[in-house]
């Protein structure tokens, strides 16, 4: 909800667990329940930007004011839900088909027809082949400089200059390869090379009741 013109495709699991018109019924709940909650989303942006310039002294809001506009802005394209039956090797290949398809749909993604300059291809093929070599720790995490000095070693690659290789980063974080919070001061040095690592850690620190189970620790 935060990411610019962002696009999600549910997936639903453990099909095999419902009968067919049950797993149909859950379906459809949950796009409703998707719709229902985008809507509410937009209703209590808009009450809230509303509080703010309707308040006795707007100018000391501003910034709230322009982080909410911001969020507001940011197009989310939620695409039908797909169920799956996770032991069943033709739904996996059938959601693979679909994201593919999605992926390849230039009115989502419009990078799909970007012609990339060769050295892209070079610099990713490096950070893959970094990310999967044993020297490199399992979380991933890459001092930016360092990151670069790495690269530079690389014959093809001596004459990458850190500019460049921001710019390159800041495509391969738009296509999910790596994770580079540029924007945030603490992290704007630090390159994650390992997405995965942080899907693993967020779903430790946040899921569904978590503050209901902290509470229930005496």
């Amino acid at each position: 909800m935060r990411v610019p013109n962002s696009v999600v495709l549910p997936v639903g699991t453990h099909v095999d667990c419902c009968q067919e018109q049950e797993a149909a019924e859950k379906t459809h709940d949950i796009m409703a329940r998707i719709t229902a909650m985008l809507a509410e989303r937009k209703s209590n942006l808009a009450h809230f930007i509303d509080n703010l310039e309707g308040s006795e002294e707007p100018r000391f809001y501003v910034d709230q004011w322009e982080k909410l506009k911001e969020m507001e802005s940011c197009t989310l394209t939620i695409l039908n839900l797909v169920a799956v039956n996770c032991t069943d090797h033709r739904d996996i290949r059938e959601l693979e088909a679909t994201i593919l398809k999605h992926v390849k749909n230039e009115e989502l993604f419009p990078e799909v027809v970007r012609v990339l300059p060769p050295i892209y291809r070079q610099v990713e093929a490096a950070i893959v082949d970094i990310a999967e070599s044993e020297e490199i720790a399992e979380h991933g995490m890459m001092d930016l400089q360092y990151l670069l000095s790495k690269l530079s070693q690389r014959k093809n690659l001596a004459s990458l200059s850190r500019e460049l290789l921001q710019d390159i980063l800041r495509y391969l974080h738009r296509v999910g390869l790596v994770v580079w919070y540029e924007e945030i001061k603490h992290l704007e040095s630090t390159v994650f090379l390992q997405p995965a690592f942080l899907i693993t850690m967020f779903k430790l620190l946040v899921r569904h009741h978590l503050v209901q189970q902290l509470e229930s620790i005496s």
